[in-house]
């Protein structure tokens, strides 16, 4: 192996890792409230068991960490790369943020206000890294149409826990 193959297998690593921190984060926040709590609350009749929320996360996380990567992997030196990788960031603490909101604090009403921009910043770090790119902007489609769904559930959460 080369220099640069060993620094861009880095550069992956380092992304994935990163991306998955941010899960980690979240999941200290949500794996102690869902037996206690969430349990109990009313949902949607497609509100998926909860067994399925990480293994979905978990494979969203990896490709948002690719989709890191791939901005990244562009240049640091180049302004689009980094307002691109500036707007992954912001969308990634909003994505831990709505886990504590919703699951540390038991506020499903501004987790709801808060994954609205969270979509917002989603599709503007789309948007903003497609010019930087496509395969990386593309890897983030799964993750914009989960939370969309995710929104929905959050709503109807709220909705029906007055």
């Amino acid at each position: 192996m080369n220099a640069t193959t060993l620094r861009h297998a880095a550069m992956l690593v380092a992304a994935i890792i990163i991306t998955n921190l941010a899960g980690i984060i979240g999941s200290l926040f949500t794996a102690p409230n869902i037996p206690v709590w969430y349990a109990g609350l009313e949902k949607s009749s497609l509100n998926p068991p909860s067994w399925v929320f990480a293994p979905v996360w978990t494979i969203l996380f990896i490709l948002m960490g690719i989709s890191l990567y791939l901005f990244w992997r562009e240049g640091l030196e180049r302004p689009a790369v980094r307002i691109a990788i500036v707007a992954f960031a912001v969308q990634l603490v909003l994505n831990t943020l709505w886990s504590i909101l919703f699951f540390g604090l038991r506020s499903p009403f501004l987790a709801l206000i808060e994954i609205v921009i969270l979509w917002v910043a989603i599709a503007a770090t789309i948007w903003l890294g497609y010019r930087v790119s496509r395969p990386a902007a593309y890897l983030l489609v799964p993750y914009i149409l989960w939370v969309s769904f995710a929104a929905y559930l959050n709503w109807t959460i709220w909705v029906l826990n007055p």
